[in-house]
C-alpha cells in the first residue's frame, strides 16, 4: 500500500484550508439541494454537494483521494452541465466556471499530498483534461451563438410604409421621424463601408442634470437648419443642425416636485400655421408637454412664448381633473398634431391610488389652445370639459407613450394604459375593461373612438402598450392595404387595418391560466398574435443563472417556490409569481423601426422576468407604503430630506407601490437577482433585437444586444467587450444605407448594425446612459447621427446632459 505523507508547514496549512473551504461549500449545497429536491428540482446540487463535503475533509486530513474525488467532481460537473443545457456559452459558465477556479488549487496541492512517482502527473493530466473540457464546452458555446435564419429581403417594387418618408429627404419633423413613426431615413451617406470612420461633429449640453430619478429619454426634431429639443425638466433649446450652437433656450420653470419615476421628456412637437405669412410670430411652433401637466408652444424662431397659445403660451391639462398633487399627472412623451389639433395624452402615476386622476385624452387647438375635445371613456355621450365642480371620471386607464397621426383618416392612434392600480382589476368598470391595453383610433373630428382592438383582456399584468404604434402599406392580394404595427409588451406584433381595427394576419386566443387572488376575474383565454412574436420559450429551472452554483441553487430554489403557469400566471398573495417578460417588456416605448424600401422590421427587446408579489393592505401599511399624497408618506419624506435622502430616490416603478384603493399593493423585483452577487437570475440574454420579414412575419436574424462592459458581479463592471444581451430602454432608426443605428443598452455604447448580417460594424462610447432614440438627418450635404445621453436611473445608466452628433470627416 503507497505510503502518504502528511505534509507540514505552511503548505500543510494551505491544504488544510482548501479542505474547510471546500467542505464549507460543499454543506451549503447540500443545504440548498435538500430544499431544491424536495420542491421538485435538480438533484444534483444535493449530490455533488455531499461529494465535495468528502473531498474537503480528505484534503483537510492530506489525503490524495480528497484531491482524485474533486478532479472527478469536476468531470462529472462538466458531464451534467452539457448535458443539461448544451454548448450554450452563458448557461455553462455558473455551472462550471466556479469548480473550474477551485480546481487550480486542487491541483496545486498534489506536492503536499503525495510524493509517489508518476501519481501526480496523473492526477494533474486528468485536471488539466477537465479544464479543456471547461474552457471548450464555454468558448464553442459563444462561438455557436448564430443568429442568421433567413436573408434580408432586398428592395422591393411595392414600397411598403408611407412613400411620403422618402420625400422627406434632409429632416426629422417629428418624433418618430415622420407621421408615421417609421423611424426610417432615405439618406445614403453613411454605409457599412465607411461608418468606421463617424467621428464626433458635435456635442451640445443642456446644463439639466437632476440629482436623482433622472432619465432624459430626449429624440431632438429637425426643422429646416435647427434642432429643437427638451431636457429632463422640459427646457427647450434650438441648436444650430451644422455646428451644435445653442440659437435659443425657454424655461417653463417645472420644479422637482412635479417629477414623477423619472425626469423624462422625450420629445416635442413642431406646427406650421397654415395660411400664415412666415414672418409672422408663432408662425411656426414647437408644442412640449410638461412634467408639470402643461402644453407649451413657443415660436420656432426665437423661442419666445405664443401669446395667442393658452395663456402666455401655455394651457394647462389638469382643468377637470380636481388638483392632482404634483407628480401624479405629467406628460412625458411628445404630442402629435392632427388636422391642426395637438392630442395629448398623460403619465397617471402608477400605484399610487386606484382613484388617481382620469386617463382622460385631449385635444388642443394648436393655434390658440382652446379645447377642441376631450375623450373620457366614462363619459361616452360628450367630449366637452365636464360641468363646473365635477372632474373628468377618476381612475380610468391612461396614454402615457405617444400616440401616431393618420393626416388621411383623421385618426389618431392611442396606444393606452391601465387604471393606476395595475395589478388588481376587481374594481374596474365596463368602459375600463373595454379600452384598457388596447389601441383605440380616435376620430379627431369627433373626439369619439373610431375603432379599438384590445390586446390583453382585464391587464393584471402592467402590460400596457408602451410602444408607438407605426403606419405602413401593405401588399396584400393585390393590394395596398392601410396598416398599423403594433408592438406590446408581452412581446406580440400585431397588424391590424389602421381603417378599421381589424387584424390582418392571424390572432389566436389561447387558453391561459385561472386562479390569482381573484379568480373570478380572470379571462378564460387571451389574443396572442400568429403574425410575430418577441416573447421567447416560457421559462424553466434551468434558465436560473448567477456567478456560481450557490447562487443558481438559491434562485432554482426561488423558481421552484413560486407560482408560474407561463406568461399569464395570475397574481398571487400568498407566494411569489414570475412575469416573463416582465413589465418592459418585451417591446416598451422605442418602439419598432421599419425599412419601407425592404419591408423590414427592426424591432429591439427586453428578456427579462419580474418577481412579484401582492401585499395585503394591512401589511403594506405595516410597511409604510403609502401615496405621494398621503400626510404619512409627506412627512417621511421630510424626515428623509432632513438626513439628506429621499424615499423615492431611484424606486423604480412597482417596488412596494401602495395600491391604495384596493386590498392589495405591489411589490415587484424588475431586475430579479442573488442577493449576494447582485447577478441576475435568469441566464443571459436580457435583451435582443431581431429584424422581421414585415410580408411573413417571420424572423430574418436576432442577436444579444448590449455588452457586459458594464455589468458584473457586487455591481462592479466587468468592462468585457462580450454580447451578453442587456436589459435596454428606447428604440432605433434605419437608413437606406443598410444601418440600424442604436444605443438603448445598458453598456453606455452606440452602435451601427448591418441590416443585412446583424452584425455590429461600429460602435462608440457615451458618456452617459443612451436611453433614447437616435434620429438622422442631412444639412449642408452632410448626414448626421444625433443621440441624446442623459442616463436612466432605473436602468443603472449614468447621467447626463450631452446631446452627439456623429458624421463622416469633411473632405479636406
Amino acid at each position: 500500500m503507497a505510503r502518504v505523507e502528511r505534509g507540514a508547514g505552511v503548505g500543510s496549512i494551505l491544504i488544510r484550508i482548501l479542505g474547510v473551504v471546500i467542505a464549507i461549500i460543499g454543506l451549503t449545497l447540500v443545504i440548498g439541494g435538500i430544499q431544491l429536491a424536495i420542491l421538485g428540482g435538480s438533484y444534483y446540487y444535493l449530490l455533488t454537494g455531499a461529494l465535495m463535503v468528502v473531498s474537503g475533509v480528505l484534503l483537510f486530513l492530506q489525503r490524495l483521494w480528497g484531491a482524485w474525488l474533486y478532479v472527478l467532481i469536476v468531470i462529472g460537473t462538466v458531464a451534467w452541465a452539457i448535458w443539461e443545457v448544451g454548448l450554450n456559452g452563458w448557461a455553462l459558465v455558473p455551472r462550471v466556471i466556479a469548480p473550474l477556479v477551485l480546481l487550480v488549487p486542487v491541483i496545486l496541492s498534489l506536492g503536499g499530498l503525495k510524493r509517489e512517482r508518476g501519481g501526480m502527473a496523473v492526477l494533474g493530466g486528468f485536471g488539466a483534461l477537465a479544464v479543456v473540457c471547461i474552457l471548450g464546452g464555454v468558448i464553442v458555446g459563444f462561438a455557436n451563438r448564430a443568429s442568421i435564419t433567413h436573408p434580408v429581403p432586398a428592395a422591393g417594387q411595392d414600397l411598403i410604409g408611407d412613400p411620403a418618408v422618402l420625400k422627406v429627404n434632409s429632416d426629422w419633423p417629428a418624433w418618430g421621424g415622420s407621421d408615421s413613426a417609421q423611424r426610417y431615413s432615405p439618406l445614403t451617406q453613411i454605409t457599412r463601408d465607411n461608418v468606421g470612420k463617424l467621428e464626433r461633429a458635435w456635442m451640445f449640453r443642456t446644463g439639466d442634470l437632476p440629482e436623482e430619478r433622472w432619465g432624459a429619454e430626449t429624440t431632438p426634431l429637425k426643422i429646416g437648419d435647427t434642432l429643437y429639443l427638451c431636457s429632463a425638466r422640459n427646457r427647450l433649446f434650438a441648436i444650430d443642425a451644422t455646428t451644435g450652437e445653442q440659437k435659443w433656450t425657454y424655461d417653463p420653470k417645472v420644479s422637482d416636485e412635479q417629477i414623477p419615476y423619472t425626469a423624462a421628456c422625450r420629445g416635442v412637437a413642431h406646427y406650421q400655421v397654415p395660411n400664415v405669412d412666415a414672418a409672422q410670430p408663432c408662425a411656426s411652433r414647437i408644442i412640449e408637454g410638461t412634467l408639470d401637466g402643461r402644453l407649451i408652444a413657443v415660436d420656432a424662431r426665437n423661442g419666445q412664448p405664443c401669446q395667442d397659445f393658452g395663456q402666455n403660451g401655455a394651457v394647462s391639462i389638469k382643468h377637470g381633473m380636481g388638483d392632482p398633487y404634483p407628480g401624479m399627472v405629467s406628460i412625458t412623451s411628445a404630442p402629435v398634431i392632427v388636422r391642426g389639433i395637438v392630442v395629448t395624452g398623460h403619465q397617471v402615476l402608477d400605484g399610487q391610488r386606484r382613484w388617481n386622476a382620469s386617463g382622460v385624452i385631449q385635444g388642443f387647438d394648436a393655434v390658440t389652445g382652446a379645447v377642441r375635445f376631450a375623450w373620457d371613456m366614462m363619459r361616452p355621450e360628450t367630449t366637452t370639459l365636464p360641468p363646473e365642480g365635477q372632474t373628468y371620471t377618476p381612475g380610468t386607464p391612461n396614454m402615457w407613450t405617444t400616440a401616431t397621426a393618420d393626416e388621411a383618416l383623421g385618426l389618431v392612434f392611442l396606444p393606452m394604459g391601465n387604471s393606476s392600480a395595475d395589478y388588481y382589476s376587481g374594481t374596474r368598470r365596463p368602459a375600463e375593461n373595454e379600452y384598457s391595453t388596447s389601441l383605440v383610433a380616435l376620430d379627431v373630428t369627433t373626439g369619439k373612438p373610431r375603432w379599438h382592438y384590445q390586446t390583453v383582456h382585464k391587464d393584471v399584468w402592467d402590460y400596457d402598450l408602451g410602444s408607438q404604434a407605426t403606419l405602413v402599406d401593405m401588399p396584400m392580394n393585390g393590394t395596398m392595404v392601410p396598416a398599423v404595427i403594433l408592438p406590446s409588451k408581452q412581446g406580440d406584433i400585431y397588424v391590424l387595418d389602421r381603417r378599421t381595427g381589424q387584424p390582418l394576419h392571424e390572432v389566436e386566443n389561447i387558453k391561459v391560466p385561472q386562479g390569482g387572488v381573484e379568480p373570478e376575474q380572470r379571462t378564460p383565454t387571451q389574443p396572442t398574435s400568429k403574425f410575430h412574436t418577441l416573447r421567447k420559450a416560457d421559462l424553466t429551472e434551468r434558465d436560473m443563472w448567477g456567478m456560481s452554483p450557490i447562487d443558481q441553487m438559491f434562485c432554482r430554489i426561488q423558481f421552484r417556490q413560486a407560482a408560474y403557469e407561463g406568461f399569464f400566471t395570475p397574481p398571487t398573495a400568498d407566494r411569489h409569481w414570475i412575469q416573463y417578460p416582465g413589465y418592459n417588456g418585451g417591446s416598451d416605448w422605442g418602439g419598432v423601426a421599419v425599412d419601407p424600401v425592404r419591408g423590414v422590421i427592426v424591432a429591439n427587446y427586453n428578456d427579462m422576468p419580474n418577481h412579484n408579489i401582492l401585499v395585503p393592505r394591512a401589511e403594506a401599511d405595516k410597511r409604510g407604503w403609502f401615496p405621494r399624497d398621503d400626510p404619512r408618506y409627506i412627512e417621511r419624506e421630510k424626515e428623509a430630506a432632513n438626513r439628506g435622502g429621499n424615499l423615492s430616490k431611484s424606486k423604480a416603478e412597482g417596488a412596494g407601490d401602495p395600491q391604495t384603493g384596493v386590498p392589495y399593493a405591489i411589490n415587484v423585483n424588475a431586475g430579479w437577482r442573488v442577493k449576494f452577487t447582485g447577478l441576475l437570475c435568469k441566464q443571459p440574454p436580457y435583451g435582443g433585437i431581431r429584424t422581421i420579414d414585415l410580408r411573413t412575419g417571420r424572423t430574418l436574424w436576432d442577436r444579444p444586444f448590449g455588452t457586459a462592459r458594464k455589468n458584473g458581479p457586487f455591481g462592479i463592471p466587468s468592462m468585457l467587450p462580450v454580447e451578453i444581451g442587456t436589459p435596454n430602454n428606447g428604440g432605433s432608426v434605419v437608413t437606406a444605407g443598410g444601418l440600424i443605428f442604436i444605443a438603448a443598452a445598458t453598456d453606455d455604447l452606440i452602435r451601427a448594425i448591418d441590416i443585412e448580417t446583424g452584425k455590429t460594424v461600429w460602435s462608440d462610447v457615451l458618456p452617459a446612459g443612451g436611453q433614447a432614440n437616435p434620429m438622422v438627418y442631412e444639412q449642408n450635404g452632410r448626414q448626421y447621427l444625433v443621440i441624446m445621453t442623459g442616463g436612466h436611473h432605473f436602468m443603472e445608466t449614468p447621467r447626463g446632459d450631452q446631446v452627439i452628433a456623429y458624421a463622416l470627416p469633411q473632405r479636406g
